[in-house]
């Protein structure tokens, strides 16, 4: 058959499915790298700017606050210019924030240059669930797997391999930094050829968080009155704190118990590394089950474990501890698919995916920002070690809320 149906009963021509699934795969890649490949290198990038801790604390902080201020401009974006079209934009902004990025001459132009990638990262985060559920309706489970992995791939390549990178290109941590740029301008490809596609260029009601399950043009009731909502606004909110605060503190935590830093990046890409098969995994198994909510008390359990550990024995179970919040940290895929899974239609998803990255994200920024604060007054890593560990019990609450078998198209 030349055509299938997609998420909202429209044609999709058979050979724009694999060309969106390049595109997810590539983009999937980019959505991570420009937060990862600082952390390896962020007590050069403090050293050559002048930062201090509570000043890299905010920096750790900035993608939160991107993802959550750039990511409400979502839905609006994809109902004037289609979905495909704004993934595209976003692929060029990040290739375009982090070609400037190394040409900064201190802490403001780093910041700006950060947060436009930031943007097109955002963006794309809120959009890749939408076009799963458009493109691939009967899949997306297996779908929001291969991208989700290839998230961690990227994640994990950028930790691990910025370092070495760096000294391969002459030692600036500028080159270091800038060189991912590349991956990001051969994602633009493949989303170019989509953005050409005029059959799903627009979908007013799907972008504008429509899928009540009323009347495209009935009374819609807002989000949030779902109590499904906000548990999974809660749920994503926090499990981003603690991947943020492992992006951009994991290293220098390793570095400050007697690591080299090429050794705390490869920590921290082993960290990054546990979730890339997780990632494939768990939202196949998500999909198959009525309930997530058992999932996530499972990874809640492995966070714990190794928060413990490390707080314990940083240096000593180093691999161990990196292994264990790898795989708790690998609540993200499952968040991601339980967003797809919480509404019927893409309409819903769009809405559902707005609001809970986008309000979790805000939810995420104090974090990272407060471990700073800790970790510069305290002199050591106890007490921000002992925060992310006690942040992991509400997520796991929220989570199991979130994982209920229920739309919000009921609720609302």
């Amino acid at each position: 058959m030349p055509e299938a149906l997609d998420g909202s009963g429209g044609v999709v021509s058979r050979w724009l499915r694999p060309l969106v699934l390049a595109g997810l795969v590539l983009a999937a890649l980019n959505l991570r790298p420009a937060v990862t490949s600082l952390g390896p290198l962020l007590k050069e990038v403090r050293t050559g700017l002048g930062m201090s801790g509570a000043v890299a604390g905010l920096l750790t902080s900035v993608p939160a606050l991107c993802f959550a201020v750039f990511g409400f401009a979502a839905p609006r974006l994809a109902r004037r210019w289609g979905p495909g079209t704004v993934v595209c934009a976003g692929m060029a902004a990040i290739a375009a924030g982090l070609v400037l990025r190394p040409f900064a001459g201190g802490t403001a132009a780093f910041l700006a240059a950060s947060a436009l990638a930031l943007a097109g990262i955002a963006v794309s985060n809120i959009l890749m669930p939408v076009i799963v559920k458009r493109y691939f309706p009967d899949r997306v489970g297996s779908t929001t797997g291969v991208y989700s992995m290839a998230m961690a791939l990227g994640t994990a390549a950028a930790a691990a391999a910025t370092v070495p990178m760096t000294h391969a290109l002459g030692g600036s941590w500028r080159v270091g930094l800038g060189v991912w740029a590349v991956l990001a301008a051969i994602a633009v490809v493949p989303w170019a050829a989509v953005a050409r596609d005029r059959t799903h260029r627009s979908e007013p009601h799907a972008a504008s968080g429509g899928g009540t399950g009323a009347a495209p043009d009935g009374p819609r009731a807002p989000i949030t009155r779902s109590a499904t909502a906000w548990a999974m606004t809660v749920f994503f909110g926090l499990q981003a704190t603690g991947a943020y605060i492992t992006m951009g503190w994991m290293p220098q935590i390793f570095r400050d118990a007697g690591m080299s830093a090429s050794t705390s990046g490869v920590l921290l890409a082993v960290v990054m590394l546990v979730s890339v098969p997780l990632s494939f995994v768990l939202p196949r198994v998500a999909a198959r089950l009525r309930s997530q909510s058992p999932l996530v008390v499972l990874l809640g359990v492995f966070g714990l474990t190794g928060y413990a550990g490390l707080y314990l024995a940083p240096a000593g179970g180093a691999w161990a501890w990196a292994l264990l919040i790898g795989v708790a940290n690998s609540a993200f895929p499952l968040a991601l698919t339980m967003i797809g899974m919480r509404a019927r239609t893409s309409a819903g998803v769009i809405r559902l995916s707005a609001f809970a990255q986008s309000t979790g994200y805000l939810i995420a920024i104090p974090g990272p920002l407060l471990v700073g604060v800790l970790y510069q007054h305290s002199g050591g890593w106890g007490q921000p070690i002992a925060l992310m560990a006690a942040l992991l019990v509400p997520q796991v609450f929220a989570g199991i809320l979130a994982g209920r078998d229920r739309v919000i198209e009921d609720e609302v």
